[in-house]
């Protein structure tokens, strides 16, 4: 018999208790997981593709990345009434859509912590349930979508980073080179010069840096 108040998740999901504060792990792939979830090959770069009109990721591109979010509810006294892991599908700058087969609902306001990349600092946020899927999975994705509401420490940064990283360190590096950039006092002063180059360049140009045009 149930208990009053406890929470049902279908087998092959990862569910822990208030206790369950485990760093994010690196994507592996779970016995039985669905064939539709992406996997990244060590090292490897995630697809990038065009937002197609999934409202959780706005106006941003989003990365084809499976890695596990660490996922939970407070309980509004210090613990968790909730905690799961589940592998995303793919990650935006505003938004995630997570492989799952049980469903929370609509609008619940979640925690979640998650890492980009083998011994990278976590990602932070708290984000709302916004859209789900509940195909079959030998007939589609079945999941639901968060959009993040906010970020914790700065760490959305790490996700701009993998959107905007490449270009940035090649705009960086050739930038640096210049008379210009040689001929400033010190590292703050480039740093401000090379972010005022970048925003000109953004201004002047018709491309758009999140699409890498």
């Amino acid at each position: 018999m149930q208990r009053k108040g406890a929470t049902t998740v279908k087998a092959g999901t990862a569910v822990r208790g208030p206790e369950g504060t485990e760093t994010p792990r690196p994507f592996v792939p779970p016995v039985g997981a669905s064939r539709n979830v992406p996997t990244s090959m060590p090292g490897g770069a995630p697809r990038i593709e065009m937002n197609q009109g999934e409202p959780e990721h706005r106006h941003f591109p989003r990365a084809q990345l499976a890695t596990h979010f660490d996922l939970w509810v407070d309980d509004g006294a210090g613990g968790r009434r909730f905690s799961a892991n589940l592998v995303s599908v793919n990650v935006s700058v505003s938004g995630a859509f997570l492989a799952s087969t049980f469903f929370l609902p609509m609008g619940t306001v979640v925690r979640t912590r998650f890492a980009l990349e083998e011994g990278a600092a976590p990602v932070e946020a708290r984000a709302e349930i916004v859209r789900e899927e509940r195909g079959p999975e030998e007939e589609g994705r079945s999941g639901f979508a968060l959009r993040f509401l906010d970020f914790s420490g700065q760490t959305e940064v790490a996700l701009a980073r993998l959107f905007l990283g490449m270009r940035l360190r090649a705009f960086t590096e050739d930038y640096l080179k210049s008379a210009r950039a040689r001929s400033l006092p010190n590292e703050l002063e480039r740093v401000i010069d090379v972010m005022a180059a970048w925003e000109l360049l953004k201004a002047t140009t018709p491309g758009d840096p999140w699409r890498g045009e």
